[in-house]
């Protein structure tokens, strides 16, 4: 019996390159709520941009943002995963000395970016729509670091394997787009920030469903009873999951019409 459903956004619910989900979501969200199914917005993401494309439904469904080092139910955090801070700064670093790459680095309400790229800066307000704070230096930012994630308009070929090479063997470096590669708080990710939601609300793995197209998936999609991976997802991610689709939205109207809603 379905009881959960998390779902990525970019390159899953958020299809080419889109910006705002298709209203059909949010009438799926309470039709699926009408029957005891709750959702999850489960995003490389920050909170508060998350809460922004669902804001029609914003406070009738839970959070997995930042890969995982934030799990938000009903306005309460229920895990929070966090960089050292001397780690950070050595991958801030190595980001600095990669061609084509820019930076952010994620707090639980604001990104910070010492990137002086206008088109960067331009990518991150207005397409994206992150709340951003543009620093000097990180020596500035106060806060702990939950994510750092790196932007190469280039591709992320290169650059993950560089990072790899250099942070692997302490922290996961993964894809989290055709453009992103994110550095993971240890030992948090979709799939652990999914665990302790589901603790928390008793409900067992093998009742859930879950979508995703990345490597920042792969845990969320090996945890769920049922998972779905896009069929325009990174080379492999099929092999993590149940099946394959090419719109979570029909596979939403399936489940919502198996339980008779």
């Amino acid at each position: 019996m379905i009881k959960l459903i998390a779902s990525d956004l970019d390159g899953t619910l958020l299809q080419n390159g889109a910006q705002e989900l298709d209203p059909v979501i949010f009438d799926q969200i309470r039709a699926l709520a009408e029957n005891g199914i709750r959702f999850v917005a489960a995003s490389g993401r920050q909170y508060p941009n998350l809460r922004r494309l669902f804001a029609p439904v914003q406070d009738d469904i839970s959070y997995i943002a930042e890969n995982g080092s934030l799990c938000i139910h009903e306005g309460k955090t229920l895990s929070r995963g966090l960089i050292p801070r001397e780690l950070g700064n050595r991958i801030v670093n190595a980001i600095h000395r990669c061609s084509g790459c820019e930076c952010i680095i994620s707090g639980e309400e604001v990104c910070y970016s010492d990137s002086r790229n206008e088109a960067f800066r331009d990518h991150m307000v207005h397409v994206v729509k992150n709340d951003m704070r543009f620093v000097d230096s990180i020596s500035e930012i106060q806060e702990p670091f939950l994510k750092i994630a790196v932007c190469n308009f280039d591709g992320t070929k290169d650059c993950l394997a560089y990072f790899q090479e250099l942070f692997s063997h302490e922290i996961k470096v993964v894809t989290s787009g055709n453009i992103w590669v994110d550095f993971i708080a240890p030992g948090s990710s979709k799939g652990n920030a999914l665990q302790t939601l589901l603790d928390h609300l008793h409900i067992a793995p093998e009742d859930c469903v879950a979508f995703g197209d990345q490597y920042n998936d792969v845990e969320m999609l090996q945890l769920a009873g049922t998972s779905y991976a896009m069929s325009n997802a990174a080379p492999g991610i099929s092999f993590y999951s149940t099946y394959v689709t090419d719109s979570v939205p029909e596979v939403l109207d399936d489940i919502i019409s198996s339980v008779g809603i």
